[in-house]
């Protein structure tokens, strides 16, 4: 029995913090904490920090072996004679490195703390209950250990899905002969594989710095602090769900709603950036207000596994939803989208896929990520940058935006230096801007006429409220009209967008129409681009 509880301890996860929730008593000694950093004893402690380090040494061997390979070929040491005691020296190093692991599996063993652990983990593996579901959350550990809680599979038919899992928009393929077909694929081989090369090595990880284990590991402090706040503080409930693809999804729930207050009943998705975690990410904005709010990590991201490529986000984002509404109990119209930066491909494909969300917010998000990208690259870079993205990286966020009918709300950051194509001084380079753009000539293509893009785009420009205030003035906006002008079209109507309104109209009153339209689809937030978005910026989307 001892053997078997040494070798739990041995394969065991690394054990982080334990948590107690408000209605437990505290361990003597930590009266007045909801929780406390799991202490090792001296063995595992040390051993533990012997074993990480390889860990890091390792990773950063990874990413750098292009590097190091190149370095080791030119001078000689890729051949027989020298790769021979290299290897022996790597096995020496490994064999002391499992010894390390055996003293650290016997220094937990002796961990009453950590044997208790192990135990309630082992009793969860094998019996799934609610009660101990409960025991096990008061742990933070290797998130990769942790049961799943719930299953793509559980309520839909894997027989209805393409082999790459749920579907998204492709760009349109360019019409050719047959012939010609066959000819243009073997000259462009070449961009293929490089373009793919590219996607899969630096490219992604370029995109998605999260994803980068070092990164990861430089955050992990910041990254449990903030998990510890969301369970010990709001009461979150931490579940693992595995997507169509496999991959497995980190999730926190904070259920609002047995609390008092306006917005509990509403469920407020979280899509983070490409380096944002839910630990630490844009979850806090809706959670001051008081709502309901399910953050999820990235695939690759701290605990969901998977690379964060748009079909596995997708993936990733169409199980979180089918567990908000059959595990967690919500209806799709009680469910609100959050995404803020690159979030924005998530959200805009999760309104496009399920078109009863109630409202979408897109806080700092692009149309398109093609320009940001062919900003950072030489020109002479433009044709292998442009298939590279629309084959791998088409995060098209304004085409999918466009399939929806739902109300949307866009927050321009007037000092954004990410999503600009020039700088942040230069306003009119915000993709934003043409999110905003897009979104308009889709639902208003009447109202949308040059004469609306002008007036509009002086709109745009203006840096600061005061500004933005001018302009709106300078064109006499009748809010009141415009209100009523669209309630009356839409109560004779009633159709889905693209609307007609606006066709008969003066040029005048298509520019105060579309004025009073962009400053009701858009917000500014005198900030930069990573400012975390206070709850005072954050708002329902306005609707008719």
């Amino acid at each position: 029995m001892a053997g078997w509880m040494w070798f739990r301890c041995f394969l065991g996860p690394h054990l982080q913090r334990v948590h107690r929730s408000q209605e437990e008593s505290r361990p003597e000694g930590r009266a007045g904490r909801r929780g406390w950093t799991y202490q090792p004893k001296s063995l595992e402690k040390h051993t533990d920090s012997i074993l990480g380090w390889a860990s890091a040494l390792w990773s950063l061997s990874y990413y750098s072996s292009p590097l190091l390979l190149c370095y080791l070929y030119r001078k000689g040491y890729i051949c027989s004679s020298k790769l021979v005691p290299v290897s022996q020296y790597v096995g020496s190093v490994m064999v002391c490195l499992l010894g390390v692991a055996f003293l650290r599996g016997w220094g937990r063993w002796r961990n009453s703390e950590y044997q208790q652990f192990i135990s309630i983990l082992e009793e969860t593996r094998k019996n799934h209950t609610p009660s101990n579901k409960k025991k096990l959350a008061c742990y933070d550990f290797d998130f990769s250990h942790w049961p799943a809680d719930f299953s793509w599979e559980e309520v839909s038919n894997p027989k209805l899905l393409s082999k790459a899992g749920v579907s998204l928009l492709k760009p349109e393929p360019k019409l050719r002969g047959a012939a010609d077909s066959v000819l243009n694929s073997l000259r462009t081989l070449p961009c293929h594989i490089v373009s793919f090369l590219i996607a899969h090595s630096f490219g992604r990880r370029i995109l998605y710095p999260g994803s980068v284990y070092l990164l990861q590991r430089a955050m992990r402090p910041m990254l449990q602090q903030g998990q510890a706040r969301l369970i010990e503080e709001c009461e979150g409930q931490r579940n693992k769900l595995v997507a169509c693809d496999g991959n497995e999804i980190d999730t926190m729930f904070v259920d609002r709603r047995r609390e008092e207050g306006l917005h509990g009943q509403t469920l407020v998705i979280c899509c983070e950036g490409n380096a944002g975690f839910y630990e630490v990410g844009c979850m806090n904005t809706p959670l001051e207000g008081g709502y309901s709010v399910l953050g999820w990590n990235h695939p690759g991201f701290a605990g969901s596994t998977g690379v964060p490529f748009p079909q596995n986000e997708a993936n990733a984002m169409d199980v979180v939803i089918q567990f908000a509404v059959h595990k967690l109990g919500f209806q799709l119209s009680d469910i609100m989208v959050y995404a803020w930066s690159i979030g924005g491909f998530t959200a805009s494909w999760a309104v496009m896929s399920y078109p009863e969300i109630q409202a979408l917010v897109l806080d700092a998000s692009f149309d398109d990520l093609l320009p940001l990208a062919l900003k950072v690259m030489p020109d002479s870079w433009r044709p292998l940058v442009t298939h590279t993205v629309r084959q791998y990286m088409n995060l098209n966020s304004a085409e999918q935006l466009c399939k929806y009918q739902g109300p949307v709300l866009l927050i321009r950051r007037t000092k954004d230096e990410i999503i600009t194509t020039t700088g942040p001084e230069d306003i009119m380079s915000n993709r934003g801007n043409n999110l905003l753009l897009k979104l308009l000539q889709f639902r208003y293509p009447k109202v949308m006429t040059d004469d609306g893009v002008r007036a509009i785009r002086a709109w745009l420009a203006a840096s600061n409220h005061v500004e933005e205030a001018a302009v709106y003035s300078s064109y006499e906006v009748d809010d009141d009209w415009c209100v009523s002008v669209l309630q009356s079209y839409k109560t004779e109507r009633d159709v889905f967008f693209p609307w007609s309104v606006g066709e008969d109209m003066t040029p005048e009153g298509r520019r105060q129409l579309a004025l009073f339209l962009a400053r009701k689809y858009m917000r500014n937030f005198d900030s930069t681009h990573c400012t975390p978005l206070p709850y005072s910026e954050f708002a329902a989307p306005w609707g008719l």
